[in-house]
């Protein structure tokens, strides 16, 4: 099954409520529990990461399936060695697949009981909840900037704090800068010198909490603003200076594609003046790898040649983005190549005899394929999308919003 998205016409015109902030809401939900807080979340994200998270913090169980929800199973990881009890951890074959090693190693430092229930270095896990003590712990930096985080939000809570050190260069830093903001909101100091992070014994302070708008989501609409003719679009619930590092995307959208940011009480409007398309765009994507691909399809769909670093870690996402990325745009007649292991580039060349009459995109279980894809409807007389309601891990209501303003969207 998959679904055919088409529009009959080049406008954007409406609103649209964006889902709330996967990646603030997988963070509070581990440090609320950790603060033993009597207050509920409020605006809580309803993708299925987050109920995935939500779920298992509150469960009477001992034995946790998270499915493909990557941020659950790293969160949950670190979190559950410090909670007393016999727990067993597991996701879906994928999932089964994503290394966990390092942040296990890091966690037996500290004292962790945590034994590999099939293959050594990957889920399932048996983890046996103890006290941890604190250490020095020294961290690649170019990994995943989840294991950094979940490392972080149990520290105040080890005894005798940690420091954690990160070695080369550090990926993702506006995560884990986000990470240590949301801890400082619960009351959380940390020191950040160099390539240390130092945070010591310290409690967790209840609060109430709202979460923003997702800026990951947001990207998929400034695509959408980026291929219309005149766009004007608000996106509710949107803040420009914003924790998240995805914010970002409003500068880059109005320099390559003149998509203009305007701050309207708690919503951002989208419009768009008119400017010279760039002859080629440059971008390093270290920081910020959720939104490659959106601009990866926006590229292909403006015939702009590109050249993306910073690409390493959407190696060990849902899937390998990379990978999926050259074989999807392939069907749109753009052959992507791998200059460097970790970056994507493309020439501007789309070669008419590879491209499909439909192009159905297969989503590989990875929800941001379904979603970065999606906007290519505006430039395509049709786009298919295999396996469409993956999009539910981070945007569940994707498709009834495009169907709001204006697209088909029809089974076939």
């Amino acid at each position: 099954m998959h679904y055919l998205i088409s529009k009959a016409d080049n406008t954007l015109q409406g609103e649209i409520l964006l889902p709330s902030s996967k990646s603030i809401s997988n963070r509070v939900l581990i440090i609320n529990s950790l603060s033993y807080s009597p207050y509920t979340i409020d605006n809580l994200s309803d993708s299925d990461d987050t109920k995935v998270l939500d779920e298992v913090l509150n469960a009477n169980s001992s034995a946790f399936n998270i499915g493909h929800a990557g941020t659950a199973m790293r969160f949950l990881t670190a979190f559950l060695s410090k909670i007393a009890g016999e727990w067993t951890l597991t996701g879906s074959e994928r999932m089964q697949q994503r290394p966990i090693g390092i942040l296990v190693d890091a966690l037996r430092q500290l004292g962790a009981s945590i034994e590999y229930i099939n293959h050594e270095g990957y889920p399932p896990l048996l983890i046996r909840g103890s006290a941890l003590k604190g250490a020095v712990i020294e961290l690649d930096g170019s990994i995943s900037s989840q294991y950094i985080s979940a490392l972080l939000m149990i520290a105040p809570t080890v005894k005798g704090g940690m420091i954690l050190r990160l070695l080369n260069n550090t990926t993702s830093k506006p995560y884990i800068l986000l990470t240590l903001e949301l801890m400082k909101e619960f009351g959380v100091d940390h020191a950040w010198s160099g390539n240390e992070i130092r945070i010591g014994q310290q409690e967790y302070t209840p609060v109430q909490f709202s979460v923003e708008a997702d800026w990951s989501g947001a990207s998929y609409w400034y695509a959408m603003a980026a291929l219309s003719e005149q766009p004007d679009l608000l996106l509710k619930g949107l803040r420009i200076k914003s924790l998240q590092g995805d914010s970002i995307q409003a500068e880059w959208f109005q320099n390559f594609f003149g998509v203009q940011s305007k701050q309207e009480g708690n919503d951002v409007r989208l419009t768009k003046l008119p400017m010279e398309t760039p002859k080629k765009i440059v971008i390093d994507f270290i920081e910020n790898p959720d939104i490659a691909q959106t601009f990866a399809v926006l590229a292909v769909c403006k015939k702009i040649p590109f050249h993306f670093k910073g690409l390493l870690t959407l190696k060990i996402k849902e899937t390998n983005r990379i990978l999926a990325l050259q074989q999807e745009l392939a069907k749109f007649g753009a052959m992507l190549t791998e200059p460097i292991e970790g970056e994507l580039a493309w020439n501007g060349v789309l070669e008419s005899s590879k491209v499909a009459q439909i192009p159905v995109v297969e989503t590989y279980h990875d929800h941001r394929m379904a979603l970065a894809f999606a906007p290519a409807a505006l430039t395509y007389p049709q786009v298919g999308i295999a396996d469409p309601m993956v999009i539910t891990k981070s945007y569940p209501n994707y498709w009834n919003d495009l169907k709001m303003l204006g697209f088909k969207v029809n089974q076939e």
